[in-house]
């Protein structure tokens, strides 16, 4: 099966998931959300197979939220769903999907989990640090 990354190209998390999961040499597909946009049925799916609440996908940092007043704790699912329905950017990423399983990659070394090979070692993040030595061993 294919490794699907659902991907902000914009962020840094992101694309390092990404270059680890290229690096894999795994088959992968790319999923630009912002461009695509989600479904209803998609999200429901993506985050019970990550055993996610969307409070708990909802992106909150260098979003719209807090303006959208999504903060709020009173603010329901279905509420949070259509918010991010209509605002892309509103579900924190990068979301995986791999054989392994669903899972929201924050940190990046998140998806080191989702992944039967590794890239060689060393492999480094974007800021330089290493998530796996020159041995192949995670770096903790």
């Amino acid at each position: 099966m294919t490794v699907v990354i659902h991907h902000n190209p914009d962020c840094g998390t992101s694309r390092n998931v990404l270059a680890v999961i290229e690096a894999s040499g795994e088959d992968f597909v790319v999923i630009e959300y912002l461009k695509t946009g989600w479904t209803r049925p998609q999200l429901q799916a993506l985050f019970a197979a990550a055993d996610l609440t969307p409070r708990q996908a909802l992106r909150v940092s260098k979003s719209p939220a807090e303006e959208l007043g999504l903060t709020d704790p009173s603010v329901s699912d279905d509420a949070l769903l259509d918010a991010m329905l209509d605002h892309p950017v509103l579900v924190n990423r990068p979301i995986v999907c791999s054989p392994k399983g669903v899972k929201l990659c924050r940190p990046s070394e998140a998806v080191l989990d989702m992944l039967h090979k590794w890239p060689a070692g060393p492999f480094a993040k974007e800021d330089g640090d290493l998530l796996i030595d020159a041995d192949g061993n995670r770096v903790a």
